[in-house]
């Protein structure tokens, strides 16, 4: 199953967006409840070899979006309102894994939390993201 198919499956409006498949996203699970996703660090460093905060970042508000358009269902409009993050350590190489989980999930917005690891599980940044879900298009 690719990225889309998973995304897709969650809800009917969702696939990769191009900066995602740019920067190697891979989406493993995709619910209200959880969103889990991939990205290689090779691809995605700053000028020192280091991944880049930006690269996690970025990644971190595509997967807490993805968990609140779930989480509003189709026919919702969700919209990024804020988004932080907190950078514990960077990587050099291997994929790093982030995972949405809800800080809060109400009608008209919610909140995820985001963390970053890498491969020996060790915590790269904390991130959190807010959306917020707009009205049912008519």
């Amino acid at each position: 199953m690719d990225d889309d198919d998973v995304l897709t499956r969650a809800h009917p409006d969702l696939r990769l967006g191009a900066l995602d498949a740019k920067m190697g996203v891979r989406v493993l699970e995709a619910s209200p409840e959880r969103v889990v996703a991939t990205m290689p660090v090779a691809t995605n460093t700053q000028s020192f070899g280091l991944l880049h905060g930006g690269a996690m970042a970025c990644l971190a508000e595509a997967v807490g979006s993805w968990a609140a358009v779930i989480h509003a269902g189709p026919g919702r409009t969700v919209v990024g309102v804020d988004v932080n993050a907190t950078h514990h350590r960077s990587a050099r190489e291997g994929v790093v894994t982030a995972t949405a989980l809800p800080l809060h999930r109400g009608s008209q917005a919610a909140t995820y939390e985001v963390v970053i690891r890498d491969e020996q599980d060790r915590r790269l940044c904390t991130a959190r993201m807010t959306s917020l879900i707009l009205a049912p298009r008519s």
